[in-house]
């Protein structure tokens, strides 16, 4: 059975070709789609990146009335994180050692978690964070 996936979290980034070509690399997403504006090719309209059939969207950190309304802004631009995302990796130390490579910072190395698992955290290059962790809530 495939599962399609009924929450996208979004991202955004100043420099949101750079972030898919590292998300790609660092953390095993496949572009799914890119859209560009064809007379500022660097700047991403949106995009899709999947990962083990689930799916992200990425986009420049662009003026639109939506990131106006929203009042979006990037991890950079907020000076924080407000969010971060979740994903089940089998091998979590493989997986680590592939971000690190790629220039993930790993801010929490992975470890045994008490809940059951074994996880590890990381920031992308504009200060998102992200967990990859064995713990799969839907295993039972």
């Amino acid at each position: 059975m495939t599962v399609r996936p009924a929450l996208i979290p979004v991202l955004r980034y100043a420099d949101a070709m750079r972030a898919i070509d590292f998300l790609c690399a660092a953390f095993g997403f496949v572009r799914y789609a890119v859209y560009s504006d064809a007379a500022t090719p660097s700047r991403i309209d949106h995009a899709e990146l999947v990962w083990a059939g689930q799916m992200i969207m990425v986009s420049s950190a662009i003026d639109t009335p939506f990131a106006q309304a929203a009042r979006m802004r990037t991890a950079a631009e907020a000076g924080c994180v407000t969010q971060s995302l979740y994903l089940v990796v089998d091998d979590v130390d493989g997986h680590a050692a592939t971000a690190a490579a790629a220039g993930a910072e790993i801010f929490l190395p992975p470890e045994d978690q008490p809940y059951g698992g074994r996880s590890y955290s990381a920031r992308d290059p504009e200060g998102n964070a992200w967990t990859f962790g064995s713990y799969d809530p839907y295993a039972g």
